[in-house]
This record gives C-alpha cells, structure tokens and sequence, in this order.
C-alpha cells in the first residue's frame, strides 16, 4: 500500500456537541483523507459531558474516588470516537475507533491529572496501513498498573500530540469554536487580535498561565518532536489559524525596537494563592499534583504558591489539607494575569514598568514571578479584568 503523510487532527468537545455536528466533523475528517493524508483524529467528549457526569459523581458522593472518577469520565470521550467512527462509515470511508490504552498510551498513575509516559501506537499503524482513519479518545490512557487515567482539563491536546510525535506525523491540528489564539481573551479585552504565529516558549507560557486554547504538556510534546501545531476554527474553512513553531529571533528583534517585547496577556481569573512559613515543605507536599503557575520555595523555610484549580474535584478537603500545615498558612482566592513574550522576563525594566502599570489602573499586585518568558502577577479576583486591559494596552497594543 502507498505510505502518505500522516496528520492528526483534534476536536475539542464544542465541534462534536451533537449528532449534526459530528456529521461535519465527519465530513471534513474524510475530505482530508481524499486529500492524501493517513489521519489520526482525537475527540473530546460531547459538549458538557464531562461536567455532566461529575456532577452525577457528586450527588452521589461528596468526595468520590479518583479512580472511580478515572472510570466514569473517560466514558465521555469513548462515545464521541464511537459515533464518529459510525458517521465516517455513512460517509463512505473505513474507520476504526480506539480507546487510550488501545492506541498505547501509558500514563503515570496520578488519577484525574496523569501524564503520558510513553506511547507505543502499533495497533494505530496497523489500522493506517490497513488504510482505515483512525479515531481515538482524547483525555485518557492507561497506567503502568494497568489503570484507566485521565489527563485533566485540555487532556485531548497532550493525546494529540502524543501521538503526532510517536508516528511522526507532518503536523497536529487542533480544531475548537474559535479561529486561533489570540493576544489576550477577547471577551475581556476589546482590543485583543488573532496571532498568525507563535513560538512554543510563548504558547507554552500562555497555556500554563491561563489560556484554554491549547494545554501546556501538548505544546511541549510538540516543541520536543518539533511537530507544526495548528489551532483553528472547526466551522471556518477559509481561517488559516495560528501556527505554533521553533523561535522566531528576528520577531523578537522588531518586537523590541517598538518597545513591544509581549505577544499576549492571559488570565486566570481564579485560584488559591497559598503562603507559608514555617509550613512550606509540608504545603509543597500537598500542592505536587496541583497545577502550579507560581512556584517560589525556599526548603525549610517558606513558599509562595498560585494553584489552578479546574483538576481538582475535591476543593474543600484540598484546603483543609494545607491548612493542616499549621498557623502560619494563608490560603485565598485570587487572580492571576500574566504578560507573555520571549525574553521579556530578562530585562528587570519591563517588571517595574508592569507594576506602574497595575498601580496606574487602581490594581494592588500581591505578588510577582518571573520567568524568562512570562511576568505574572497576582491579583484580587475583581481586579482580573482591568488588570488584563491595562498590560495589554501597554505591551502588546
């Protein structure tokens, strides 16, 4: 059989919200066959499903095991792949629908947040060479004890491109309701405009600060296999997206003779802002399978932490376990809002000018992290958004 190229394309849980959806979806997955591709497709579950079906956990069990949890939500992701793999077959074209573990994704044995260790696809390439389109379940996979696993919130990203790098596919396209990243949400900053490409130290940046558009553990998946990342709209054939790649010098270069050094500003507009003393390792025990966006520890002695909390099912007894580290713990909501650019955390002038910035706009920071990509700064949860326009205006407008 003639070997094609191989592309695998993501669609996030808006793109297969329903049965007509899932037809589109259907039809554009097997124009692309026609074009000459071997395609890998992932999918989210339909819509809401996954909150659906948490929220049934919860009614029935204020806290509910993990692992049971694994269980109940990988199901979600099981019945997209399945109707779409029946609405691929209507459409005329073979394919074959394939849960995690049976695509060879192995997981760490973290419940709700797992990470993908290793990917071992033959049953996918035995399907591709038998010319079928494979379709797989985003968000899941199996641990090395043989564990369903789930890959927390933007899970079917890291599933995509996974498996882009382990057949080294041509490319990974992820497919949602919106035509690209932009530089800041646009809901919350008027100004904020499609970016035609990005670098992965810039995506990465946003993702682990508060952009939904694309996960983090995917953008680096795709930097270490050096794979061309898309994001683009599912109902916009003629957008072009943006394109995530290697580092661009030159842009950078411009960027910074026009006093520009940020692509983006993204937000989370609410998480727990931890800190300790003489708590600290025992905080930092507890907080390691959070997500952690601001990470300052000094071992003995004390810690700042900003932990997102969208994998966390278990709020309450996630803080009553910190507060366990003694008095001298702070635990409280707050925002973050980060400014995002190649190298913008190296020249200590662009942190200062941010910090006047906030203060010009009537916004108390509570703390600042630096890294070489990113400035963030925590904020009250009201101050989110005028934070977000006010460091836009000044870095990337």
């Amino acid at each position: 059989m003639l070997c094609l190229k191989i592309l695998v394309q993501k669609f996030g849980g808006s793109s297969v919200s329903d049965l007509e959806r899932i037809r589109k979806v259907a039809q554009k997955v097997v124009a692309t066959r026609r074009a000459g591709y071997d395609l890998v497709v992932v999918v989210s579950a339909m819509g809401d499903t996954t909150d659906d079906l948490l929220e049934m956990a919860k009614a029935l069990s204020p806290n509910p095991s993990r692992r049971e949890l694994d269980m109940l939500l990988s199901v979600g992701e099981r019945i997209s792949m399945a109707l779409l793999s029946m609405a691929v077959h209507a459409e005329g074209l073979e394919a074959v629908s394939l849960t995690g573990s049976q695509c060879g994704i192995i997981t760490t044995n973290s419940h709700s947040n797992a990470r993908i260790m290793d990917v071992r696809p033959f049953r996918v390439q035995d399907e591709l060479e038998q010319g079928r389109i494979v379709i797989i379940a985003g968000y899941q996979g199996s641990s090395y004890r043989r564990e369903v696993t789930t890959l927390g919130r933007g899970g079917s990203d890291t599933t995509a491109v996974a498996l882009a790098a382990a057949l080294g596919a041509e490319a990974c396209e992820i497919y949602s309701d919106v035509d690209g990243i932009y530089s800041a949400d646009p809901r919350v900053v008027l100004s904020a405009r499609q970016l035609v490409d990005l670098s992965y130290d810039e995506m990465q940046e946003m993702a682990r600060s508060g952009a939904k558009v694309l996960n983090e553990q995917a953008v680096e998946f795709a930097r270490i296999a050096k794979i061309a990342l898309y994001a683009k709209s599912t109902h916009q054939s003629d957008s072009a997206g943006t394109l995530i790649r290697l580092d661009q010098p030159e842009e950078y270069l411009r960027r910074l003779e026009l006093g520009r050094p940020a692509v983006a500003v993204s937000q989370v507009n609410r998480g727990l802002w931890v800190q300790a003393a003489q708590g600290a390792d025992h905080v930092m025990a507890i907080a390691a399978t959070s997500d952690c966006q601001i990470c300052r520890w000094v071992p003995g002695r004390a810690c700042e932490l900003f932990l997102g909390t969208e994998n966390n099912h278990d709020l309450a007894g996630f803080v009553a376990q910190i507060e366990e580290g003694g008095a001298d713990v702070s635990v409280r909501w707050a925002g973050l809002v980060s400014v995002v650019g190649q190298g913008i955390g190296g020249q200590p002038r662009w942190a200062s000018q941010g910090h006047d910035v906030l203060a010009g706009a009537g916004v108390a920071a509570q703390g600042l992290s630096i890294s070489l990509s990113r400035l963030s700064w925590v904020v009250d949860e009201s101050d989110v958004a005028a934070a977000a326009q006010a460091l836009h205006a000044a870095f990337v407008d």
